[in-house]
């Protein structure tokens, strides 16, 4: 019985669906099962057990296999990556393979040869297999063992040299691989390490570094991999002495699914063993992000709205690299720009397109810096403002000028909380009373990672593991991840702010006059009811449910 009687039979797609995708077969040439999979008429998990009845097979759960090691190495890992097949069990002469494609059988010959067993095959999910073969075999391990195969063992080389290899088919298929998987992965970074006898690939997972699996082997083609970034970001592939900076444009395509661009910003800088690559990844696809998706509790965004509602003044958002200020900055953005107001922004880089905002990219090379950038947007005549950082004073006094003659100015900065961010402004040589004049509120914030929602259960905590200032109701239980494949075991995935929010008042305004120091103004501003702490937000989110107290412990530091 063909695959498509067997899913009507199980009542898993209709007579109409099979027809379609039988025409549509007939148009594309592609298996059947692909077909109905691009439509949408059925599930991955339904073909996979329509196939292991249709050929009689045995279905396996990639995800829930423990395999020895020496079961793993019963065949090559390029024979692995070349047929699509995984050795999963060996029991008295008879090798068990998993597949996921049971139409291609010609292969059993080769491995009956190789391996001198009989071979049984079951059948495999082919996305589950994918990543089963990139965690145990490594990240491009097809590709390396073709390099392997015949490349030079020397690291240092000229640069023609350098070139040269960097533009094989192998070097780039490997580079993509990596990149792929990073994407894949939801990484905002990747880090590149060389060390003495072995090159570290580090993936910046819900903002915790995780090693990439990749085989040992990738060492000896070091100097390859970080030649083929540098022509890719067009950096000079033969200064190895100096730091350089650039960019890529990386687009990953998979079948049936609309092409992702991304954006990678890349540093390069020497070190002992060799050049350290570090690359950003921006989503040039991604969603903008709402106000309402950002994890701002009711009373906040309503406190944040009525702030960012205003005709003129400035708003601050701090923290430190990478706990989503420009998210933040968006999100308000899209939510108070209309046909009636005009918004600029100056950033660097530019990292999502808003609709309705006029945006520029910073260009130090051509003196485009942030303070020439406002100076120069002034004169279109804006409603709102936006400086990606205020770095010096002499943006910070321009941000201060614009505020005052009827602009609304959204910028970030550096400092550790909210009421640390007028004492910034001051230390950078802005008079006080221009601070206390212009600046109208400012939201701290930080990137705590989310409690899996997929993965998850309810305990009831030791009192002495809880933090001296986390109250704990009687019976109360709170929530915590439970490790598994969709959380890649660490009970996380994705992640949401943690916000402090400062409202300047007569009092601290007064303050600010004064030179008072960030404690005092945060003491008064509790005082008023105008600051909510970090602190105090990441423990109700821990009582919701949202996140864990070890989460916040290690974010915030407390």
């Amino acid at each position: 019985m063909g695959i498509g009687m067997i899913l009507i039979e199980r009542g898993m797609i209709s007579r109409e669906q099979l027809d379609e995708a039988i025409g549509e077969q007939r148009r594309s040439g592609e298996r059947l099962d692909k077909v109905l999979l691009r439509l949408g008429h059925t599930r991955r998990e339904d073909i996979v057990f329509a196939l292991g009845e249709q050929f009689q097979m045995p279905v396996v759960d990639m995800s829930e296999l423990e395999i020895d090691p020496e079961t793993l190495e019963a065949l090559p890992a390029s024979l692995v990556y070349r047929q699509n097949c995984v050795p999963v069990r060996r029991d008295n002469g008879t090798l068990t393979i998993a597949t996921s494609d049971p139409f291609e059988l010609s292969a059993l010959d080769e491995l009956r040869l190789l391996t001198g067993c009989s071979i049984e095959l079951v059948l495999a999910d082919e996305q589950e297999l994918h990543r089963f073969i990139r965690r145990h075999y490594g990240v491009g391990g097809d590709t390396l063992a073709e390099m392997d195969a015949g490349a030079p063992v020397e690291l240092e080389a000229g640069a023609d040299q350098d070139i040269e290899q960097a533009q094989e088919a192998s070097v780039i298929k490997l580079v993509n691989d990596i990149l792929a998987e990073a994407v894949s992965e939801r990484a905002t970074d990747v880090h590149i390490e060389p060390y003495e006898h072995e090159l570290i690939v580090r993936y910046r997972i819900d903002g915790v570094l995780q090693r990439a699996s990749v085989p040992p082997t990738i060492n000896r083609f070091s100097a390859a991999i970080v030649s083929r970034l540098k022509i890719m970001a067009n950096l000079n592939i033969a200064e190895k002495r100096r730091p350089q900076d650039g960019r890529i444009t990386f687009v990953k395509r998979e079948r049936g699914k609309p092409a992702q661009e991304f954006d990678l910003r890349v540093s390069v800088i020497p070190m002992m063993f060799g050049e350290g690559v570090v690359l950003r990844v921006l989503s040039r696809t991604a969603v903008l992000m709402s106000l309402d998706d950002l994890g701002m509790s009711e009373s906040m965004r309503n406190r944040w709205d009525a702030l960012i509602a205003r005709p003129h003044g400035i708003l601050l958002v701090t923290g430190p690299t990478g706990s989503g200020k420009s998210t933040t900055l968006y999100a308000s953005l899209a939510r108070i720009v209309t046909d009636a107001i005009k918004a600029i922004t100056v950033e660097d880089p530019v990292e999502y397109n808003v609709p309705g905002v006029n945006q520029i990219q910073v260009n130090t090379k051509t003196g485009l810096t942030f303070a020439a950038g406002l100076r120069s947007i002034l004169r279109h005549d804006p409603d709102v403002v936006m400086i990606g950082e205020i770095r010096d004073k002499e943006t910070a006094e321009t941000a201060v000028q614009a505020s005052l003659t009827g602009h609304l100015v959204f910028s970030t900065l550096h400092t550790n909380d909210a009421p640390g961010a007028t004492t910034r402004l001051l230390d950078m040589g802005v008079e006080p009373f221009l601070v206390s004049s212009s600046v109208e509120g400012v939201m701290a914030q930080r990137l705590v990672r989310r409690i899996c929602p997929e993965s998850h259960e309810k305990f009831s905590p030791d009192p002495a593991d809880l933090p001296p200032d986390f109250e704990l109701s009687p019976g109360e239980q709170l929530t915590r991840g439970v490790p598994a494949r969709a959380n890649r075991n660490t009970g996380y995935r994705g992640r949401v702010g943690v916000y402090e929010m400062l409202r300047l008042s007569d009092a601290t305004r007064e303050m600010i006059m004064r030179r008072a120091s960030a404690p005092e103004i945060a003491a008064q501003a509790g005082r008023d009811g105008d600051l909510t702490r970090l602190r105090e937000d990441g423990f109700e989110k821990v009582r919701a449910g949202v996140t864990t107290i070890d989460e916040v412990t290690r974010a915030l530091a407390v």
